[in-house]
């Protein structure tokens, strides 16, 4: 059996990578990849609290934040395609859609 601060430790090294992913990428669809990291880990950190205290609370949220990543993937995609399709490039420092 896995020790919970073994399950922790990877769950904080893996968000970490994400963040790190999210904050130092310029490219659109790495930076969905870094968010599915993150999200990964928070299903990790679920999981795990919810073996350890013996509830299945933890497992449900797990399914739901699957859904929700699902649901962030399809949409993200799409958004990065149509940017792709109007400006010729996914980096998103060349993306300033918002501006004036």
């Amino acid at each position: 059996m896995i020790r919970l601060p073994i399950v922790l430790f990877f769950s904080a090294a893996l968000f970490s990578i994400g963040v790190y992913g999210v904050l130092a990428r310029r490219n659109g669809v790495l930076v969905l990849m870094s968010i599915e990291l993150m999200l990964n880990a928070v299903n990790i950190n679920l999981v795990a609290f919810s073996q350890a205290l013996g509830s299945l609370a933890g497992q449900v949220f797990a399914l739901f934040v699957i859904a929700v990543a699902a649901a962030e993937v399809g949409i993200g995609l799409a958004i990065v395609i149509l940017i792709y399709r109007n400006r010729e490039t996914i980096n998103i420092d060349e993306v300033n859609l918002l501006k004036w």
